[in-house]
């Protein structure tokens, strides 16, 4: 089964304060150990930048075999993911969605992700348990056995996917909108080193998993 990934990478980074694709991460941009995993695990890889950046991004890209096209997004997430589907071939049967900003996903988190789609799931979505207490906004426990954090990279047959995005509705991620028009959703383990650069903090702490940083140790292997 032909498997595409659209890796997003088109947020404008206020939270990082500045473009955290284009961070140093052990020796390359944040966006090239994404994109670089996503084409080792895909026929192909789709990349959705800011389109101000579109030429910067292009050149943080050179060199990765498997990038079929770079294309600008839109004003949401969904819009970028719309943008990003023009581009993958009809002929696709598998696509994943990935968050550019997530460099650590290992290859094997992909290949659990594609093997549950090609089982016949309509959505699937890595998550992990979350180790914080939480409230809602009330003051009210929530219970965190009853909850996961939901990670990329997001998989789908191809057509669902595309009839989710037809409405040109928006959501935080693609499962909620497959879900939306009656699909449902598996869950696979997700990885806690899978972490989404928002700010600096979370660079460093994948600097120091890669063994690039002051907390990490060894040579950390390659993660893409």
């Amino acid at each position: 089964m032909s498997t595409w990934t659209i890796v997003v990478a088109a947020g404008r980074g206020e939270r990082f304060g500045g473009d955290k694709q284009a961070a140093d991460l052990g020796g390359r941009p944040v966006v090239a150990h994404s994109v670089a995993t996503a084409a080792g695990a895909s026929d192909g890889v789709v990349v959705v930048v800011a389109a101000e950046r579109r030429t910067e991004a292009v050149a943080l890209l050179d060199g990765i075999d498997g990038v079929a096209a770079v294309v600008d997004g839109g004003a949401t997430r969904s819009a970028s993911v719309r943008a990003g589907l023009a581009a993958v071939p009809d002929d696709a049967e598998v696509v994943l969605v990935h968050d550019g900003a997530r460099p650590l996903a290992s290859a094997d988190l992909f290949a659990r992700v594609v093997d549950a789609v090609r089982a016949g799931a309509d959505a699937v979505v890595p998550g992990v348990p979350v180790a914080d207490s939480l409230r809602a906004t009330d003051g009210s426990v929530v219970d965190r056995d009853a909850v996961i954090a939901v990670q990329t990279p997001q998989g789908f047959p191809a057509g669902r996917l595309r009839s989710a995005h037809a409405s040109g509705g928006d959501a935080s991620d693609d499962a909620t909108l497959v879900e939306a028009v009656g699909g449902t959703v598996v869950v696979v383990d997700g990885e806690p080193a899978n972490l989404k650069i928002t700010r600096p903090v979370d660079l460093a702490l994948a600097a120091a998993a890669l063994g690039d940083g002051p907390a990490g140790g060894g040579d950390g292997g390659d993660r893409g």
